[in-house]
């Protein structure tokens, strides 16, 4: 048995991620640390000016994917959104921390700081029960011959 998957839970799961992999247009995935902002459904993310992703951006927006595999959170997901580049220096402020701070030498008016902001459109996730959880629902189903619970399964439509 699988439950239906709610936005609440997707975004207080994402809450517990680190990163993920980010891909626009297509191209290659690459690790990223995201930054959710649940009211505006959007994801942001803090990087440098000479990336693929900004470099494929700089001539509008595009296409993006976000990919989470986190065990620890539980959370399993394909995420899709419309990317832009943004120079909003007062988001900019509220994102910054020490692990950005850790990659520009200038800190955070490093002139080669640059905001990516994904409009999410719609996400494929799956929640689960984690491997204590997984193994319990083996087990149960091998004594009951019911079918395991595996978590929650959805597809999540975000508004534009």
């Amino acid at each position: 048995m699988t439950h239906t998957l709610t936005a609440d839970d997707f975004w207080k799961r994402l809450d517990d991620v680190q990163s993920g992999m980010l891909s626009v247009d297509g191209a290659r995935p690459v690790p990223m640390s995201q930054y959710a902002d649940r009211d505006l459904n959007v994801l942001w993310f803090i990087t440098a000016k000479g990336t693929d992703i900004v470099e494929s951006l700089a001539s509008g927006p595009k296409e993006a994917r976000y990919l989470v595999a986190e065990g620890a959170a539980n959370l399993y997901a394909t995420v899709d959104g419309k990317a832009s580049l943004s120079n909003d220096k007062a988001k900019l402020d509220e994102l910054w921390n020490v692990v950005a701070d850790s990659w520009f030498e200038g800190g955070e008016r490093d002139p080669d700081v640059q905001l990516v902001r994904v409009d999410l459109t719609e996400a494929e996730v799956w929640a689960t029960t984690g491997r204590l959880g997984f193994l319990y629902e083996l087990a149960k189903s091998q004594v009951s011959e019911a079918k395991p619970d595996m978590g929650a399964h959805g597809t999540l439509r975000f508004a534009a």
